[in-house]
């Protein structure tokens, strides 16, 4: 059974205001494999933020339905994690005290807490900053804190929207590798929505085409790279041809 199950799904926003209703989605279907990273690119606007909250219980859908381990998404679930795009670190508490919060809101003693914690930031490459505070880090460092405090919750499905996209292009392939390193060794599952598609290709084992809104599938592509792999900053001749291919697609969809 697959751990995620996209069904029939759409999504349409009504104003209060009385302006006319915004379709976001239209009949999206797809599902994902536990351990499995997918991404998931397309024009600006075409839902795909929308998507990832949806799954994460965020948002309710307007018709359709998501399956997470085999049970209907009615809200937020322990199993599921997400990470935005927005620096999301408390700039009041340090790196620490920043990944123990979810941990402290579930009621984790203390001690508990503490161990965790640790764990995770020696696990995400911040060790020897526990004690440091946001404005002390770099926006790739703020950015392990936010990926630090959401895997401390031991989640089987991390949704990732944008989480790389204000970072210069330098760091996105440092934490993209950091990325493929953290997920072999925890097993979860991804889901990672980007804007990239040379970052799509590099680290998926699909990736998912929408269309311009109304989001639809357009195509979905296997990357057929062989794992372990590492991002470089000159693509392979196969990423390269998959990338042409894609860009050409949705150049026809951002025109």
């Amino acid at each position: 059974m697959p751990i995620i199950e996209v069904r029939s799904l759409s999504k349409v926003y009504r104003p209060n205001t009385g302006a006319p209703p915004v379709e976001a989605l239209r009949d999206v279907s797809f599902s994902v494999e536990a351990g499995e990273f997918v991404a998931i690119v397309g024009p600006s606007g075409c839902g795909k933020s929308t998507l990832l909250e949806i799954i994460a219980g965020l948002q309710s859908p307007t018709a359709g339905e998501v399956v997470v381990l085999g049970k209907p998404v009615q809200g937020p679930r322990t199993e599921v994690g997400i990470v935005f795009q927005e620096d999301s670190t408390f700039p009041w508490l340090s790196t620490l005290e920043n990944v123990k919060f979810g941990l402290k809101a579930r009621g984790v003693p203390p001690a508990v807490q503490e161990t965790l914690a640790k764990e995770v930031i020696q696990l995400v490459g911040l060790q020897g900053f526990e004690h440091h505070y946001p404005r002390e880090l770099s926006g790739g460092m703020r950015q392990r804190v936010a990926i630090a405090r959401t895997l401390v919750l031991r989640p089987q499905i991390l949704l990732m929207d944008e989480p790389f996209g204000a970072l210069d292009a330098q760091t996105r392939i440092v934490l993209g590798n950091e990325l493929l390193r953290i997920w072999q060794e925890i097993q979860a599952t991804i889901l990672f929505v980007t804007h990239d598609l040379l970052e799509a290709l590099r680290l998926a084992d699909r990736v998912i085409l929408m269309t311009r809104r109304p989001g639809q599938i357009k195509r979905i592509v296997e990357t057929a790279a062989p794992r372990p792999r590492e991002q470089t900053p000159v693509a392979s001749a196969k990423t390269a041809e998959l990338a042409n291919m894609l860009w050409e697609e949705l150049r026809q969809e951002v025109v």
